[in-house]
């Protein structure tokens, strides 16, 4: 009896051993991939699943949810040969489970890499300015380029976002130095043309100065002829007027050079008219 007792409860263990190998409850947003004796067999949806205990087992649990995948930070050369860090983040969606676990050994790690290495293609491409500056069409190209592998995966790309794009470090230093000296450039320039925009205004005002001083001279001339020609008009034959004139201003710069501080002795003619006489050129 106590043999049979335990064939009785050895039974209802291996009873129960079964229903459990053969009773599968799928959580809703994922399927199994289930294999039989190492060949696929099905694919168990969400809910209740039924499968031939010990000939079918699960072999992979797949989510069909939006899985996020973070593709790393990476270093990538631009088509100036500047250097430039970048990382990404891409949503994906199991769409084709056979061809997620058969097509490839790891789907999220082959995308990662499919993302990494087109992203450096396309950057590649660019110049620095260029890339820092479109995002969005590095955005699209990215997408687009690996959406067609991701099918072949049994994957759809929902998204490919840029999180980041910057120069690097290096990189930065040499930018802000470049800057600087562009700056310093800009300054000299500036410099330079106000010099040279100082000089110009200045040799313009020397010129309109040395052309007014001319046209003054000018004027100053034809106004002494006129006078001269007025008094000679006036004086006609005689010369009494004219040593009249000339003795009043030659009396009058006698006083001013005895006015003067270095002055110390000024010695005046005995007889002004003769001296007049002289210096009009006419005889006694």
């Amino acid at each position: 009896m106590e043999g049979f007792g335990f064939v009785v409860i050895a039974f209802f263990v291996f009873v129960a051993i079964t229903l459990a190998k053969g009773v599968r409850i799928v959580p809703q947003g994922e399927e199994w991939i289930v294999e039989r004796l190492g060949k696929y067999q099905g694919t168990l949806r969400p809910g209740l699943n039924i499968i031939i205990p010990y000939l079918d087992q699960v072999r992979y649990k797949l989510v069909t949810k939006d899985i996020i995948l973070d593709v790393q930070e990476q270093e990538v050369i631009t088509k100036d040969n500047a250097v430039i860090v970048t990382n990404a983040i891409s949503f994906i969606k199991v769409t084709d489970p056979i061809k997620a676990v058969y097509g490839v050994t790891d789907f999220s790690e082959a995308i990662r890499n499919m993302i990494m290495t087109t992203l450096r293609s396309i950057i590649g491409e660019m110049n620095l300015d260029e890339a820092l500056s479109n995002r969005d069409k590095i955005k699209a190209r990215l997408r687009e380029g690996v959406a067609d592998e991701a099918i072949d995966w049994g994957l759809t790309v929902k998204s490919v976002e840029i999180q980041d794009i910057k120069p690097s470090e290096s990189m930065q230093r040499a930018m802000e130095a470049q800057a600087s000296a562009e700056r310093e450039r800009k300054a000299m320039v500036t410099k330079a043309e106000g010099h040279k925009q100082a000089t110009i205004l200045n040799a313009e005002a020397q010129l309109q100065e040395a052309r007014l001083q001319a046209e003054a001279a000018i004027t100053l001339a034809d106004a002494s002829a006129e006078a001269i020609r007025r008094v000679a008009a006036a004086i006609g034959a005689e010369d009494a007027p004219m040593r009249y004139m000339l003795g009043e201003k030659y009396i009058h710069a006698i006083g001013n050079l005895a006015k003067s501080e270095n002055a110390k002795t000024v010695l005046i003619p005995a007889d002004i008219q003769e001296t007049l006489r002289g210096i009009l050129g006419r005889k006694p």
